[in-house]
């Protein structure tokens, strides 16, 4: 193991995460708000601690696929401590546990909040807790583009380590080059975002929170009816459409760019991201208009539309206490938890391209009963997905449901009902947001003991790097030399 690389770039990483802090440090001062200084005083840390260890010469600058996971892990780790830093020394979050959950939410865009009282918060540290989204949704390319190119050395396996789905292909023959694609992107739709909600009459520090959770698929709201808040629909259906949008893998959109129309419109794994949208709000539409929970046919497609959204890309905003929907479309809601957006987006959990192949996979095993003898390759757009994919993609499913069930039932052991463990695991493995009972949207995390907190802030991580990247840091072959 080459520690010193790793350490290097950790160092680097938190001089990145000081120079994050003074936007949330402008925010306070213009405001006149006291937290300034414990922003001041966490950049200080932040540039101490991260000078020492990125003046650590090295002997070899290689980064292997070890040095990687390490640094993705340790990266992820280290950047959410010193996060929770600003909450605590402004005493908005007195707790560091508590703390800490809260920046573990929002840098792994999972929206899952223990604020009770969120508009008490100074306007710097909502700021701050919104924009770790934005820094978190696509974090591979803030390492990537601001501290390794600087130290010379390749950032392949860490691209490979952190990038969401089954596989991490480069747009450009340089790593460097497919960030940029990428993060271009990334900055487009937040602008974009932006823009369009200022002409729904949003003020600036409102809209550009709000993108944050959006673009980056988190959902920390600086309200506690999140954005229900607004009673607007404009506002609802803006910010609809681009959680839909931040949803789709961001390398579609460089196709578009180039102009190459078809390969987005024949993408397998976004038609059936989008199919299971559009079936998902046909059926919360017509039943919630059948049971007449609201006056209106578009006042009930409006919040199927938003809550859908919301819940498949992993956001986690609200608009209504959907537990006052009926069982049928609270169940919809439930299962989407375990869809996630696509992969190569800023969404969580399992990914839509995973479950296509699931499905092509066990249709093959169904026509290979009727055909013994038939070769029946499984392929996704147009190209033969191989064994090795299919048998990582089989392996990360089982993982999945294995750290669902083991979370929930040492949940289960603080005496709270099967829902609440469920939906609340389901959240933040997921990187969701809400759940149900205990943790719905009307309801925070803040109940559960400091080692459930402890718990979820693990689950959050682990479902932000798609388990593998943790858990192979937990197995000893991975700590021997010649592994």
């Amino acid at each position: 193991m080459n520690y010193g690389v790793v350490i290097k770039v950790l160092g680097n990483l938190l001089l990145f995460e000081a120079v994050a802090l003074l936007l949330p440090l402008i925010v306070s001062i213009l405001y006149g708000e006291k937290s300034a200084m414990a922003f001041l005083l966490v950049i200080a840390i932040l540039i101490i601690v991260g000078k020492l260890m990125s003046r650590l010469k090295l002997d070899s600058k290689q980064i292997r696929s070890k040095e990687g996971l390490m640094i993705v892990t340790g990266g992820w780790v280290l950047a959410s401590f010193f996060g929770a830093l600003p909450f605590v020394f402004s005493g908005s979050i007195p707790s560091f546990i508590d703390a800490f959950f809260e920046t573990v939410s929002g840098l792994t865009t999972t929206g899952s909040t223990l604020l009770d009282n969120i508009e008490a918060l100074p306007r710097g540290i909502l700021f701050w807790r919104s924009f770790t989204h934005w820094i978190g949704g696509m974090g591979i390319l803030v390492l990537t583009l601001a501290i390794l190119p600087a130290m010379g050395v390749g950032g392949f396996q860490i691209f490979k380590a952190e990038s969401p789905g089954p596989v991490s292909d480069k747009l450009a023959p340089k790593i460097r080059d497919t960030a940029s694609i990428l993060y271009t992107a990334y900055l487009g739709l937040t602008i974009m975002q932006i823009v369009i909600l200022l002409f729904g009459k949003l003020p600036l520090y409102d809209a550009a929170v709000h993108t944050f959770g959006t673009v980056g698929t988190g959902g920390l709201s600086i309200y506690q009816n999140s954005i229900g808040a607004y009673k607007s629909s404009y506002v609802v259906m803006v910010i609809a459409i681009f959680m839909i949008a931040s949803g789709v893998n961001f390398s579609l959109y460089y196709e578009l760019y180039r102009g190459n129309w078809k390969a987005f419109f024949r993408d397998s794994e976004l038609k059936l991201y989008l199919f299971i949208i559009a079936i998902s709000v046909l059926l919360i539409t017509a039943n919630l208009f059948y049971k007449g929970i609201y006056q209106s046919l578009f006042e009930t497609f409006k919040h199927a539309l938003f809550q859908t959204a919301s819940i498949i890309t992993t956001t986690g905003y609200v608009t209504v206490d959907y537990e006052k929907w009926t069982s049928f479309s609270q169940g919809i809601l439930f299962l989407l938890m375990f869809v996630g957006g696509c992969a190569g987006s800023t969404a969580g959990s399992m990914k839509v391209i995973r479950l296509l192949v699931l499905f092509k996979l066990v249709a093959r095993e169904i026509s290979k009963i009727l055909h013994p003898r038939a070769i029946l390759p499984i392929r996704v757009n147009g190209k033969t997905v191989s064994p090795d994919i299919i048998a990582g993609i089989c392996s990360f499913f089982f993982l999945y449901i294995f750290f669902f069930v083991v979370g929930t039932l040492l949940v289960l052991l603080e005496g709270v009902d099967l829902l609440t463990a469920s939906s609340a695991v389901a959240a933040t493995l997921g990187n969701v947001g809400p759940g149900f009972n205990m943790v719905g949207p009307t309801q925070t995390f803040s109940a559960f003991s400091g080692a459930s907190k402890l718990l979820f802030s693990f689950l959050m991580l682990l479902g932000r790097l798609e388990i593998y990247t943790i858990f192979i840091l937990l197995m000893p072959r991975f700590w021997q030399e010649r592994i």
